[in-house]
């Protein structure tokens, strides 16, 4: 590496330790998975054409998902695929098992689950604009007689190297993984997965707080030249700058955001703490999505239908809380947490962390 990449590397890795200690540093730090797996899965699934707005998914999630949009109901099982990523990982390495396992919740019961879920592709594929030809295509993956072998040489770079710095070890893993390309689809959901999983299982980032998809949809033209120039012309500099630029950045803005997020949470549930009702498990709800129904809020108390109405009318009067009006087939009022939403949803000022 030149040393222009070791410096970026050096700044990945002091940004994504300044988010690890984040995790020790708050209370009830879990409260905060469901929106960054949220962003992470947006993200993800944009980059590969999925057309979806943060609060649709957020609302799928609070029970809604029979009238989701097919583009909603992808994103909605990238999140189930994620968290059963994230649970496997607890017991299992980085293996052909646990990615196949994971590629079928994927692509089951939504668009693309003609394309063989949790099984390895047993045709050709070829990258390119609509129509293109394998002649004319911007990239030809390994033909599938090759990948037993592309894959077991991978899986054994994954798990048997440890010589090499975790952040360049994903970077490479990433990039060898999308190029084997071993799926009909969800290549690209999949590997972008793989990057938070070796994290964890290395103990770098034991929270999935770092959702770098974010960088790769926002720099997306640059995130496939920067593959397609590996592998065409052995041009490693530029996919290492841009992954390890997309560490720092992203790290920076989980940073940001955990912080708003927490500082208002506190505020919400020191103000709660003065009643002897639920209202703080509501709170805790709605750091983990700001959108609620009724029956979200009892899932979330315990509570019967009237005690949870009760309660969220409560938090509406405190201001924290805005009717949305009733939806969908059966007239279900909806409410959201706008100033928590707000801070799930924007990008920071600058791009920086506070001191």
């Amino acid at each position: 590496m030149s040393n222009s990449a070791i410096l970026a590397m050096s700044e990945a890795e002091a940004a994504l330790g300044r988010l690890s200690g984040l995790g020790y540093l708050i209370r009830e730090p879990q409260t905060l998975i469901g929106p960054y797996l949220t962003r992470e899965a947006l993200a993800s699934s944009r980059i590969e054409g999925t057309q979806a707005s943060l609060s649709d998914v957020l609302q799928a999630e609070i029970g809604d998902a029979g009238e989701a949009t097919v583009d909603v109901q992808r994103v909605t099982r990238y999140l189930r695929a994620s968290r059963q990523a994230f649970s496997l990982i607890e017991t299992l390495p980085i293996t052909q098992r646990l990615i196949l396992d994971v590629h079928r919740t994927l692509l089951s019961g939504v668009r693309g689950e003609e394309k063989d879920p949790g099984n390895f592709r047993r045709s050709p594929v070829w990258a390119g604009s609509a129509g293109a030809t394998p002649d004319s295509a911007t990239y030809v993956p390994p033909l599938p007689d090759q990948l037993p072998a592309l894959l077991s040489d991978w899986e054994a770079y994954v798990n048997e190297e440890r010589s090499v710095p975790v952040l360049l070890q994903g970077a490479l893993m990433h990039y060898q993984f999308e190029t084997i390309h071993p799926f009909l689809d969800g290549n690209g959901r999949i590997g972008r997965l793989l990057i938070s999983l070796l994290l964890k299982e290395r103990k770098r980032l034991d929270l999935p707080l770092l959702y770098l998809s974010n960088f790769f949809e926002t720099h997306r033209g640059a995130y496939y030249d920067a593959l397609q120039g590996v592998r065409e012309r052995g041009e490693i500099e530029p996919w290492l700058h841009l992954f390890f630029e997309g560490v720092r950045v992203q790290s920076d803005d989980a940073i940001w955001r955990a912080r708003r997020l927490v500082d208002l949470r506190e505020t919400y549930l020191l103000k709660a703490s003065e009643t002897r009702s639920k209202l703080p498990q509501l709170v805790q709800a709605m750091v983990a999505n700001p959108f609620l129904t009724v029956q979200s809020a009892q899932r979330a108390t315990g509570l019967s239908a009237p005690g949870a109405r009760n309660l969220v009318r409560r938090a509406e009067e405190l201001g924290w809380l805005r009717s949305l009006g009733t939806r969908g087939r059966g007239g279900r009022e909806h409410w959201y947490a706008f100033d928590l939403f707000h801070i799930m949803e924007s990008p920071p000022s600058d791009g920086t962390v506070e001191s």
